[in-house]
């Protein structure tokens, strides 16, 4: 399996290649060069194996350098210490429309799926290389302590982290600030999640300062992360009669890797009818299958702040192959939204997109009457994200879309925005003891400026990475 960039200007590369550097020499991202297929059969085995075995089978599709057994050593590892046997389990709030829990993880929230089993393949590919890795990422809440967790101590990598200051909630800060591993630093930007997130992709973009502290991506731009979230949607289809029953997905919508996973699985052979773009006020991707113009607004903060985004980095793969894979087309398009913050999908292009997904922008009030209504009528509480994506959810369902099953994924664990939480149901959410054993330890981070100068210099001070 080789890797092209979505902008079609950079040499395909293989998988260890870019898990290291994620971001293409041309500012694409990079995409498998075909989409492995998974025959029926295939799919219904499913069913009776382990979700780290399905998890070793998919990771085998994409990288031949690792054979099934090996990913299957590494998968074990990495979900052997979640909080359910299942990893990812299923809830049926009532017939036909379930919650796909993807909170079980150390840090309690998605992002666990993917980086806990990220945090040992690179160290793996950097020990081969005998290699060092300057780590940077932008996370609106949840990536950079899932980060954390995967790579605090790791001889072999420096992971910073840049997160918006006061624009993530108070829990979401300290499971990333007490850490005190030597390799890890925690910067608080004074700015938003995409302006941490337009920085980092600035570092990447300088070739002379990206080579010489031999940068590394774990954001959602990782394709690493985009294979190890296709696994819940294997497992989660399979378990509710896949491939014989047909399944939408309602998934809460921020950098769009979570839901471009679904759209990668579906091309594998997955039976997804539709995917619904759940969004919350900053609703650029609901605006831009309304219309076809894809323009950004000022970030506005909401309830959901891990989804106060108006940059999807991930909708580029997705623009890709509304496309047909044509590189050139996706660069203009990329040129035009730097230039002048926007751009415009053909009729083509819309069509297709409108064919694999359903989009919906919810807002706080109705958020918090989702919380509020999950309490009242599943006694279950809910965190913000996941009732957005339970808002759309019940709007697919009133649109007329008929599927055997409708599952909504639930990202976070209620704990980590308690505020929210009580404010709308009026209960507090019982506290994990991942976030009991954090209350009382001291806090470790640096507020820097919206200032890439400012930020380049504190990283190069600090990252004792180096490319052999």
């Amino acid at each position: 399996m080789r890797y092209i960039s979505t902008r079609g200007q950079a040499e395909p590369r293989l998988f260890s290649d870019i898990i290291l550097s994620p971001l293409a020499p041309d500012g694409g991202l990079y995409m498998p060069a075909y989409w492995p297929q998974i025959e029926a059969q295939t799919l219904a085995a499913f069913r009776d194996r382990p979700f780290a075995a399905v998890a070793a089978h998919i990771f085998s599709l994409f990288d031949n350098e690792m054979d099934e057994a090996a990913w299957r050593a590494l998968c074990e590892k990495a979900y052997g210490h979640f909080n359910h046997p299942q990893v990812t389990p299923l809830r049926t709030l009532s017939e036909g429309l379930h919650l796909l829990e993807l909170f079980h993880g150390p840090t309690l929230a998605f992002k666990d799926i993917a980086l806990q089993i990220l945090g040992p393949i690179i160290e793996r590919k950097l020990h081969q290389r005998g290699e060092r890795l300057c780590i940077i990422a932008a996370t609106s809440g949840d990536t950079g302590a899932a980060a954390i967790k995967a790579l605090a101590g790791r001889e072999a990598v420096d992971l910073f982290i840049l997160h918006p200051k006061g624009a993530i909630s108070a829990i979401q800060r300290r499971m990333m600030s007490v850490c005190q591993a030597e390799n890890v630093f925690n910067i608080a930007i004074d700015g938003s999640f995409d302006d941490c997130q337009s920085m980092v992709k600035a570092m990447f973009g300088d070739e002379v300062f990206s080579q010489e502290l031999n940068l590394g991506a774990i954001n959602s731009i990782n394709w690493a992360r985009i294979v190890a979230q296709m696994v819940y949607y294997f497992t989660s289809a399979v378990a509710l009669g896949a491939p014989e029953k047909r399944l939408a997905y309602s998934v809460p919508t921020g950098n769009f890797g979570d839901v471009f996973a679904g759209a990668a699985a579906q091309k594998m052979g997955l039976p997804i009818s539709m995917l619904a773009i759940a969004s919350n006020e900053n609703d650029i991707l609901t605006r831009t299958l309304s219309s076809g113009a894809h323009r950004l607004e000022a970030v506005r903060k909401t309830l959901s702040p891990a989804m106060d985004i108006q940059i999807s980095s991930n909708f580029e793969r997705a623009l890709f192959e509304l496309s047909g894979r044509d590189g050139a087309l996706v660069s203009r398009l990329m040129e035009d939204l730097s230039k002048t913050g926007q751009y415009h999908l053909s009729p083509e292009m819309l069509s297709s997109l409108r064919d694999t997904f359903f989009a919906h922008a919810v807002d706080d009030h109705a958020t918090s009457a989702m919380m509020t209504q999950c309490l009242q009528e599943y006694d279950l509480l809910i965190d913000p994200h996941s009732a957005v994506g339970l808002v759309a959810a019940q709007k697919m369902r009133e649109t007329g879309l008929v599927v055997d099953h409708l599952i909504s994924l639930a990202t976070a664990h209620p704990a980590k925005f308690p505020e929210t939480v009580l404010k709308a149901t009026g209960r507090k959410a019982p506290l994990p003891e991942a976030i009991k054993a954090i209350e009382d330890l001291p806090e470790r981070l640096d507020v820097l400026p919206n200032d890439l100068d400012r930020v380049k210099k504190y990283i190069k001070a600090r990252t004792r990475a180096t490319k052999q």
